[in-house]
């Protein structure tokens, strides 16, 4: 397949603008602006629904070259608004790709522009801090395009999780496919089965992939879910997954989270789910400067660094949180909170994204970690109950 080259605007609240062409579908679209740093995984991006609202500059210089694949989802279609890349490849070259990245976008009506300086755009959200923006094959006036971009609502204080959330409960139990299984000893899992009930804030699908692996039964609930609705699966744990928009606006998973914690069953948050757990046990969040998004983000505490994949624009406070609330992972990069742990409650999260998909595998102990909280609760309610 062939580019069209037809041309494209991008134009960026501050006013500046970026002449290039287009790819994807054809049309005017309106997001935040942000860029990730990750060399590999694009597919995954498009359809991480945390990038809800969100306009991706990948600053690797070219995608496309591996195409897409039905495998490769997080979700079930694209979540972004919008992409911008350096170069594409409009022929994929992989043994798995079912399709272009061109023909995936055209099909879903993401619009796309390439053949801009991505250095100078990363650069410049590095410097003025993520913002909205818009690209547009319709309008390619700067001065008009500015007045549609600059009419757009601000990342800060938008609900954006009742777009990503299920509609039904579900259930899941497919794991990691073996041919990609990293981990030998969770292969042929026999260990003892516990109940997760997942709120889904915008849930990534290998997230559940890595809690069935380890043997978790996993329910799956909408993001507004009553508490009772959720305590009447009698869940061993709870998990608050990822999700997009501004944390601090989730009100309904913030009251519900409150409630849960009642229950003193175990809870792993990620990401949006670190966030709420966070603002449930009181503490603040506040906007990022422009994100952590990409691959090779270190974080830690103490002399030992994980290198993990992180893809948010929030973070907690650190001076706002409770006493009996401990970090257990700071981003190394600008000390921002990473990893929170209740010091007598079975509650934990991070903010960064152990499942790795993609990224490198440093932080899927996590996982093992939730299963030995929920193993050591169940076996103290039974010698407790003796």
């Amino acid at each position: 397949m062939s580019i069209s080259p037809q041309p494209a605007l991008l134009v960026l609240a501050d006013g500046t603008s970026y002449r290039g062409l287009s790819f994807g579908a054809p049309g005017t679209t309106i997001g935040e602006v942000v860029f990730n740093t990750g060399m590999t995984g694009y597919q995954e991006v498009l359809t991480d629904p945390s990038y809800r609202g969100q306009i991706v500059t990948f600053t690797y210089p070219e995608l496309g070259n591996t195409g897409v694949n039905p495998e490769d989802e997080e979700s079930n279609q694209p979540q972004i608004k919008g992409a911008i890349a350096r170069n594409i490849c409009p022929r994929p070259s992989n043994w798995r790709s079912t399709q272009s990245l061109l023909e995936y976008l055209q099909e879903h009506k993401i619009p796309g522009i390439y053949g801009i300086d991505t250095r100078a755009l990363t650069k410049k959200i590095r410097t003025l801090g993520a913002m909205n923006g818009a690209i547009s094959t319709e309008i390619l006036d700067p001065t008009e395009l500015l007045q549609k971009v600059q009419s757009a609502p601000s990342m800060a204080g938008l609900n954006l999780v009742q777009g990503v959330t299920t509609k039904e409960v579900y259930q899941w139990s497919e794991p990691t496919n073996a041919a990609w299984e990293f981990n030998p000893s969770v292969s042929g899992y026999s260990g003892e089965k516990y109940t997760v009930v997942a709120i889904d804030f915008g849930v990534k699908k290998n997230i559940l992939r890595r809690l069935a692996s380890y043997g978790c039964r996993v329910v799956v609930v909408p993001a507004n879910t009553p508490p009772e609705e959720i305590l009447k699966h009698n869940p061993d744990g709870i998990f608050l997954s990822n999700g997009p928009g501004d944390p601090a606006a989730v009100n309904e998973g913030i009251e519900t989270t409150k409630e849960l914690l009642k229950s003193s069953k175990p809870v792993f948050g990620i990401c949006m789910g670190h966030q709420v757990l966070g603002l449930a046990l009181g503490a603040d969040t506040f906007k990022l400067k422009f994100g952590h998004r990409g691959l090779n983000q270190p974080a830690g505490l103490q002399q030992k660094v994980e290198i993990t994949s992180q893809n948010h624009g929030f973070a907690i406070h650190p001076d706002s949180l409770a006493t009996e609330v401990e970090i257990t992972h700071l981003n190394l990069n600008d000390q921002t909170v990473a990893g929170l742990r209740h010091k007598s409650l079975p509650l934990f999260s991070v903010q960064y994204h152990p499942e790795a998909s993609p990224g490198p595998h440093d932080a899927d102990y996590l996982f093992e970690r939730f299963v030995q909280v929920m193993q050591d609760e169940r076996r103290a309610k039974a010698s407790k109950s003796k």
